[in-house]
């Protein structure tokens, strides 16, 4: 039997870092359990609200954030907030896969594409690997605004 899995980030600022990576991989915000949000809403707002109701102090309320596949079919991303810095490279990290079916040029023009969208997100493009047949296909190396390092893939 499989297992689902959550995928998990310590992070100074773990809003933000949700944030970023909702809008790097097309996912959601949930609202708070139990709570309706009308269309448009803003489910941070809804969990400042809910965290409140709950006697959560406010310099509390940015300790942990979550993300999630709005189809189902990706992980749950969560952050947690912890005080310390990252110090090495990740022992695991995520491969985006921003150019799947695509070859050469076309395939190296989409990854640079989707590099210049993540770096106006807040991003920072680390190293551009070419396409070395028949093992590499080409990639991107990034960082997220933490420091965290993923691929584009």
């Amino acid at each position: 039997m499989s297992r689902h899995i959550q995928v998990t980030f310590d992070a100074h600022d773990p809003r933000a870092l949700s944030s970023f990576w909702r809008d790097a991989l097309g996912y959601v915000h949930p609202g708070p359990p139990g709570v309706d949000l009308p269309e448009g809403a803003d489910p941070l707002a809804a969990w400042d609200d809910f965290l409140t109701r709950a006697g959560v102090p406010e310099d509390e309320h940015n300790s942990r954030s979550a993300i999630e596949d709005p189809d189902g079919h990706g992980p749950r991303v969560f952050f947690q907030q912890v005080p310390e810095d990252k110090v090495a490279k990740n022992r695991v990290h995520l491969d985006v896969r921003a150019a799947p079916g695509l070859e050469g040029e076309q395939r190296m023009a989409a990854l640079e594409a989707e590099s210049a969208r993540l770096v106006a997100l807040g991003a920072t493009q680390v190293r551009l690997f070419a396409p070395e047949p028949p093992m590499s296909a080409g990639f991107i190396v990034m960082t997220d605004p933490e420091g965290n390092e993923f691929c584009l893939d």
